[in-house]
């Protein structure tokens, strides 16, 4: 089982793209809080292209592979969305380390639910198998609910992202040590069952070091609206360090 120590931060940039839709003048660049946040020790980037193009579009997933793999290629690439909207072009195209399944709508807001099985299971089984044939690691965005995790393993799945908002939502009310338990239950279960664990979703500097002290093994942690919101007032790369130190300290 992996510790602490080896959880990975990646970096959503989808925030950065919204601000700088808002003109036309490709200010704040993408790229260069990319460029930063890696500079500053980040182990990944993840984005998360809407089909709407609301804030992360095409040419910034394809920017951003051609950087990393130009002057990062030890950090990973991560790439989110629904694989029945949008996202399999992407990992056709540009084979990403990592794909995250997640069954948002079009016009939702954010994720707020994972998959669900058996529902989902015969649908996703063929995607999945392409995915990993084309050597791109495929994690599902799941609710925490340990009795899913072996059907997640059992349609091809190589990890789990654990959607952690009931986590951040629940930590100042009478069932935050109860909901947290569920999240460490199943990460249990994922692990037990072979699968890898990532989370995201709400995590931040106020919360981040407590969960990845209770979950065992957690391997990635992303965090986009929380971060991006410490960099408005940190600057990127002191934003970065602040998360790694949160990391270090769930040690």
């Amino acid at each position: 089982m992996s510790t602490p120590m080896s959880t990975a931060l990646s970096v959503n940039l989808n925030k950065v793209a919204l601000v700088r839709n808002t003109r036309p003048l490709g200010i704040p660049s993408v790229l260069f809080a990319a460029a930063l946040c890696l500079d500053a020790g980040a182990h990944g980037i993840t984005v998360h292209p809407r089909p709407d193009e609301r804030h992360i579009r095409p040419q910034d997933v394809r920017d951003l592979a051609g950087l990393l793999k130009k002057d990062w290629p030890a950090a990973e690439f991560n790439i989110e969305g629904n694989p029945f909207h949008n996202l399999m072009e992407f990992v056709r195209e540009l084979r990403p380390h990592q794909a995250t399944f997640v069954p948002d709508s079009q016009t939702q807001a954010t994720s707020d639910h994972g998959w669900s099985f058996p529902e989902d299971a015969e649908r996703l089984r063929p995607l999945i198998a392409e995915t990993r044939a084309l050597g791109v690691r495929v994690s599902l965005f799941m609710d925490p609910a340990p009795e899913m995790m072996a059907a997640a393993k059992a349609v091809g799945a190589d990890r789990v992202e654990l959607y952690t908002e009931g986590y951040a939502a629940s930590r100042d009310t009478s069932k935050a040590s109860q909901v947290l338990q569920l999240y460490v239950e199943a990460a249990r279960a994922a692990q037990a069952a072979g699968l890898e664990v990532n989370a995201g979703h709400d995590l931040s500097r106020d919360n981040l070091s407590e969960f990845l002290r209770a979950v065992p093994g957690v391997r990635e942690v992303s965090i986009g609206h929380a971060f991006v919101s410490d960099a408005l007032e940190l600057g990127y790369a002191a934003a970065t360090r602040e998360y790694l130190r949160r990391i270090e300290e769930a040690r």
